[in-house]
């Protein structure tokens, strides 16, 4: 039987197929009952499930995550399509394409990472220029950086998210950079790339997208950093001097391109380039979120479901 991929999915169909199972949890409801929340999950989305009158064994049988065999149904529920699962069964991994549940960049890899080589290669400045080419040159962290996923939920969620949401970043920044002369290009060039190089570490993907312990512990910020100052290390070994000023202004734009400390951030923007990774990191970030939520939509309305992440409900018609 063929797979039924999630957004084939309609109200009010019987389910019998084989599911990722992300994040359950165990709840009660208010009367008492025992259910498990979870997502389930392919290659094209991810629906929330409900098992209603469910027990602790059950929860405790369920892998965290990995692949089950779902019966149920689908309905619609506050105008989101959700499954209701009626037995679910965990299936051992070997026995599943594992592609066919991990969602992907629809981009060309080769594509996207050689334009990022080729917007890097634009920078003069010595010193970034060959930090640059220091990580350009780590053939496992550039392998790495064209499989992650750009972040776990909120945006470019898929096999090469992160490769795709830089490259955007860096198209961006090339585009608008001329209209701010004062900017210094180099810099930000050098930010956008970098920016979120700590997620290749941070982030697992190699079954379902999930938190390494290391990344849970130093996160994805941090870790960019201190691969900055290992790669820097490494070159002034070799005898290349990298401008500790250089480092700085660079690690700054690092540190502060969640903008906001209640973000995540561990400083505030105060240089200009860092303020211009910032928008542009958020720019592309939420852009890829409203086309998520618009494009996800199962039902046919004017409107999406109420957007937690952007605190707003989206317009989805089109004006011809």
């Amino acid at each position: 039987m063929a797979h039924k991929f999630i957004t084939e999915i309609e109200p009010a169909e019987t389910i019998n197929d084989i599911y990722l199972v992300r994040d359950p949890i165990l709840r009660s409801t208010t009367k008492g009952d025992l259910y498990i929340a979870m997502f389930l999950c392919d290659r094209t989305g991810q629906l929330n499930g409900r098992m209603w009158q469910a027990s602790e064994m059950v929860y405790k049988s369920l892998p965290k995550p990995g692949f089950v065999h779902v019966k149920g149904r689908s309905e619609l529920y506050q105008n989101n399509l959700q499954i209701v699962v009626n037995t679910i069964t965990p299936i051992d991994p070997s026995k599943v394409t594992v592609e066919d549940f991990l969602p992907r960049t629809t981009g060309d890899v080769a594509q996207m990472f050689a334009e990022v080589k080729q917007i890097v290669g634009e920078i003069g400045n010595a010193s970034l220029k060959a930090l640059m080419g220091a990580f350009l040159s780590d053939k496992e962290m550039m392998d790495n950086f064209c499989s992650a996923p750009g972040g776990m939920k909120l945006h470019h969620g898929c096999i090469g998210g992160l490769l795709e949401h830089t490259h955007n970043m860096l198209r961006v920044a090339r585009a608008i950079l001329p209209l701010y002369p004062h900017v210094q290009g180099d810099l930000v060039l050098a930010g956008v790339f970098l920016h979120d190089m700590g997620k290749t570490e941070e982030l697992s993907y190699d079954m379902a997208f999930s938190y390494t312990d290391s990344g849970q512990l130093i996160g994805h910020i941090n870790k960019t950093l201190l691969m900055i100052h290992r790669k820097a290390d490494a070159l002034r070994a070799e005898g290349v001097e990298i401008n500790p000023e250089v480092l700085d202004a660079l690690g700054h734009i690092i540190l502060a391109h969640h903008g906001q400390y209640e973000f995540g951030s561990p400083k505030l923007p105060a240089t200009a380039e860092a303020f211009m990774v910032y928008y542009i990191d958020d720019l592309d970030a939420k852009m890829n979120q409203v086309n998520a939520a618009i494009e996800g939509e199962v039902s046919d309305a004017n409107w999406t479901a109420f957007q937690g992440p952007l605190q707003t409900r989206l317009y989805r018609k089109r004006i011809e």
